[in-house]
């Protein structure tokens, strides 16, 4: 059985590479994968002006990069001690196309804090009131705590213990409810603490005639009457310090931030967000999803392929050929899958590896800042840009196999993996984009997905911005169900049907 399909394969082989116009595919796919990935595509002002002009974002304690703009009124606290207070007001404004108006980003936040410095990207934690979240404990970007339900929860405290922070909230200032504990190993022994507030920006989607066309964002503030302030522990200072983290300017038109002290009752103004950096609307830069952005054209011409690879030898009277020499129908489809997709899988591997390589250098050259990925999303990409491109000619193989027509087959995947992703990240309003990339082939186009969706920041996690409803796995999974469906449609009828 094993010598016979191995015979089966290397005759398949044979075949594919003795015909140029199969070749040329492969290679148009690969010029069109190479091609559109390593043109410029998008251009930024991150290093074009001189020194001083890199867009450097801070990293936090676990490596990643993150935002982080607050303003920040602290008083140094040595060693162990806690901080209470009672969140009296939060209000908020947003600076849209048609100047200010009042509006409380669902993500603002305002409260107490603990930091390790007023570096940006230094280690914290923090328990807060939020726009629409109701209260949350964070920490270190990255970590995030839901307290109890509910807006009455106004009652924040912060307890440091150690190495170990400990946030909760009440009602009444009396029964305390524990939202979580920490540990932040890098905290130092005397650290920042005190009240802060923030915003990121308004962020929500353009709405034009064919659906999504772009995003519309702008800056925001949080403003946070404090009350009832009340410390325990070793407070060093007398005086309360206002600081602006991040810089001068993270607010846009809602600078100077600051802050007011009036008795035990405070005012404080920030803009800006402490959270993990993302791409799109509400982020930075783009992610080194966008160096693949080939792919679809390269799909085309793999698409192509593997619906000729088999409807050329119906249209040319070949299969009776084939059919004859090998009588195990089943035997002789498998061979032309595993060639087709073999090489289709090779193309898309070297050239998801040369675009990754090459491609980020150009878009950092005409300043676009790309997010940093590690090594195994990295991997991922490379592999699954291979398998993205194999399954697809798989599929059109078999498709091709039913129709016995070039391009009713041709058509047929295109319309299923291609133009489903083609409007999803164009013309399809969000809603519409996600369910076509949850259930058509396209879904597979996740498996290029490097950005991470945060639920603790505001975004437009669109197709458009690299953000797929699936995760990389699922998205995959389901080209490869159309694809084992087809498969086992097209054996049963090559089968069952006369040449």
């Amino acid at each position: 059985m094993i010598t016979e399909f191995g015979r089966q394969v290397r005759a398949e082989w044979t075949k594919l590479r003795t015909v140029p116009g199969w070749v040329l595919a492969l290679l148009v796919a690969a010029v069109a994968i190479i091609g559109l990935g390593l043109a410029p595509g998008r251009s930024g002002g991150c290093g074009t002006h001189g020194p001083g002009s890199e867009c450097k974002p801070p990293t936090g304690p676990g490596g990643e990069v993150v935002s982080d703009h607050l303003y920040l009124v602290a008083q140094p606290l040595a060693g162990d001690g806690s901080i209470t207070v009672r969140v009296a007001t939060l209000t908020g404004a947003i600076a849209g196309e048609q100047g200010e108006r009042p509006g409380l980003v669902p993500w603002a936040k305002a409260g107490l804090i603990i930091k390790a410095g007023t570096t940006p990207g230094s280690a914290y934690a923090a328990v807060m009131l939020t726009g629409s979240h109701g209260v949350r404990m964070q920490s270190d970007f990255t970590g995030d705590i839901a307290g109890p339900a509910g807006s009455a929860s106004r009652w924040l405290r912060l307890t440091r213990n150690g190495d170990r922070v400990t946030g909760a909230s009440s009602a009444d200032g009396t029964t305390w409810t524990t939202i979580g504990t920490v540990r932040m190993s890098g905290l130092p022994a005397t650290a920042q603490a005190g009240l802060f507030a923030a915003s990121p920006d308004y962020t929500a989607t353009a709405s034009g005639p064919l659906g999504m066309s772009g995003v519309e964002s702008g800056p925001a503030q949080a403003t946070a009457t404090f009350d009832h302030l009340a410390r325990q522990g070793t407070w060093t200072a007398s005086e309360w310090t206002g600081t602006r983290i991040g810089g001068p300017g993270n607010g846009g038109p809602f600078e100077p931030q600051d802050y007011q002290h009036n008795g035990d009752t405070f005012t404080v103004s920030g803009s800006g967000d402490i959270a993990p950096l993302v791409t799109g609307g509400a982020g930075l830069g783009v992610s080194i999803t966008q160096t693949l952005i080939g792919t679809f054209l390269g799909l085309v011409a793999i698409v192509v392929l593997g619906a000729l690879y088999v409807t050329a030898e119906y249209r040319r009277g070949l299969i009776r050929t084939t059919l004859a020499a090998r009588p195990r129908r089943g035997l002789i489809l498998a061979a032309k899958a595993t060639v087709v997709g073999a090489v289709s899988f090779a193309v898309g591997v070297v050239t998801a590896a040369v675009v990754l390589a090459f491609g980020v250098r150009v878009l950092r050259t005409h300043g676009v800042y790309v997010l940093p990925a590690d090594a195994g999303i990295e991997l991922r990409l490379v592999l699954g840009t291979g398998l993205l491109l194999a399954l697809a000619a798989i599929l059109a193989l078999a498709v091709g196999t039913v129709v016995r027509r070039s391009s009713a087959a041709v058509a047929g995947v295109i319309v299923l993996v291609v133009l489903p992703y083609l409007l999803a990240v164009s013309a399809l309003p969000l809603g519409a984009a996600q369910w076509v990339l949850r259930f058509s082939p396209a879904a597979a186009f996740a498996i290029q997905q490097s950005a991470t969706q945060w639920p603790q920041v505001d975004n437009v996690y669109a197709p458009s911005e690299g953000y797929f409803p699936l995760s990389p796995a699922a998205g995959l999974g389901v080209l490869v169900a159309w694809t084992a469906v087809a498969l086992g449609l097209a054996t049963v009828l090559l089968r069952r049907r006369d040449t």
